[in-house]
């Protein structure tokens, strides 16, 4: 059954460019991650505070995702992600979901 991983992300008004062009410029290791299908950034709304963004990976299985998250490939694709945080407003929140249809 495929999976889909999404971490949503509220990006601070006026840093879109900054948090856009982060994921334009990172290595992600994903091409060679077994069980990797897909991934897109997607940009929703924005607020009075807020441009909502989402990453969006499909997987082959949710075991090929969290495969992926005990790996070498994910602690590379992260080991700078704690330098962005400037951008952000909280956390990005995680959602995963199994593929019905």
């Amino acid at each position: 059954m495929k999976f889909i991983a999404m971490n949503r992300f509220k990006i601070i008004l006026g840093k879109e460019d900054d948090f856009e062009n982060v994921w334009k410029t990172r290595e992600t290791f994903l091409d060679d991650v077994e069980g990797f299908i897909d991934f897109n950034l997607l940009r929703g709304d924005s607020t009075d505070e807020f441009t909502l963004y989402s990453s969006h990976s499909i997987w082959q299985s949710k075991e090929h995702f969290i495969a992926w998250t005990k790996s070498e490939a994910f602690r590379k694709a992260h080991k700078n992600a704690g330098e962005n945080k400037p951008l952000y407003l909280g956390h990005p929140e995680f959602e995963g979901f199994n593929v019905i249809l």
